[in-house]
């Protein structure tokens, strides 16, 4: 049994604990620094329901106090009876009011961001001239990566999303084969995605990723959908809409042709091997088995977690079910005559893959 000094040094080192912990957010991922109206709005819900939590136990804590302190036994002798107020009718008014009270504190303006936040009727505006007036991704989750889809500019890229900063993106989420949930903790509150129904919902940047230590937010997946759902992760860049309309004018274009030799050669061996399941062109993409590998070499990481090198991705390509375990990707022998890829194969392949960039 653990002694008493003990139980208050363990006390102490978990209280302090707490206190220096609650200072690890990082700004890319924490839900408790906002970087949009949304993610804002419902921080401040987070901060009143706090508040009103902490009003709570303060009160309650008082009056046990007092109570324990005024009726002590050393106090008032053992066959004190203290004033029974059983049945007064101003007392069973003020703890019967001061919760209703509270629960309208928080009900009325919970309804009202619900309401809010769930207003999509200007995701479907035009213009005079048809165009839509605010910006519209397709997101569709897949085992285990994230697919987007933007229909009016009629590109599609995965695994980092790219939008505009400074006005409403819409959102439109579906499942291509389990429940998942898309979730960027520094933006916004998750949202699930079903395979069955297309859940839709709005979000709003800030800020420029660029000025983030990681370059990029953080995108997680949020419902439990196999063993490798830890893994499933994206990335957001934010832009300036001047930049972001630059980003879609080179998303658009073919891509041009590797011009390294050995990024040739990597290419054949695509084109022969992977090319079934990833496009490696962004504009009038259909919907892929794989990720679409566009921008791969423009990307914040391999597979979503993985550091983003040649080295790395050599060891992904050559087994992918040792680091994401469940997911779709074939092994090489599957798509290579039976064969593992040589060390010459991987290099190829590394080379090209890493070449594919839209960004300068």
């Amino acid at each position: 049994m653990m002694k008493g000094p003990k139980k208050w040094r363990l006390f102490a080192l978990m209280t302090a604990l707490l206190v220096f912990l609650s200072g690890c957010g990082r700004e890319e991922i924490s839900t408790l620094i906002p970087a949009g109206k949304v993610a804002q709005d419902q921080f401040n819900l987070l901060i009143l329901s706090s508040i009103v939590m902490l009003f709570v136990i303060i009160v309650v804590t008082i009056i046990y106090v007092l109570a324990i302190v005024k009726f002590r036994r050393s106090k008032v002798g053992e066959d004190m009876i203290p004033e029974q107020v059983e049945g007064s009718a101003r007392l069973e008014f003020i703890w019967t009011a001061i919760p209703i009270v509270l629960l309208l504190i928080l009900a009325v303006p919970t309804v009202y961001a619900t309401f809010d936040l769930a207003d999509v009727t200007a995701m479907d505006a035009t213009d005079e001239e048809g165009a839509a007036e605010n910006l519209t991704v397709n997101v569709t989750g897949k085992l285990y990566w994230w697919e987007f889809e933007y229909p009016e500019q009629e590109i599609i890229t995965a695994q980092e999303l790219v939008v505009p900063t400074g006005e409403r993106v819409y959102f439109n989420l579906i499942a291509a084969d389990v429940k998942h949930s898309f979730w960027i903790p520094s933006v916004g509150g998750k949202l699930d995605v079903n395979p069955e129904n297309v859940n839709t919902f709005y979000l709003e940047f800030d800020k420029e990723s660029s000025e983030l230590e990681e370059g990029v937010y953080f995108g997680k997946c949020a419902e439990l959908c196999g063993p490798s759902h830890a893994l499933m992760d994206f990335k957001v860049k934010t832009l300036n809409r001047e930049d972001f309309d630059a980003w879609v004018a080179a998303m658009q274009e073919e891509q041009a042709a590797p011009t390294e030799t050995v990024a040739q050669e990597g290419q054949e061996i695509f084109e022969q091997s992977c090319i079934a399941c990833h496009a490696t062109n962004a504009a009038g993409a259909a919907p892929g088995v794989g990720p679409n590998l566009t921008t791969f070499g423009d990307r914040n990481t391999i597979a979503g977690f993985m550091e983003h090198d040649e080295e790395t991705l050599k060891n992904w390509i050559a087994d992918p079910q040792q680091y994401k375990p469940g997911n779709l990707m074939p092994n090489p022998e599957e798509i290579n005559n039976g064969e593992p890829f040589s060390d010459q194969e991987l290099d190829a392949l590394a080379a090209y893959l890493m070449s594919l960039k839209v960004e300068e």
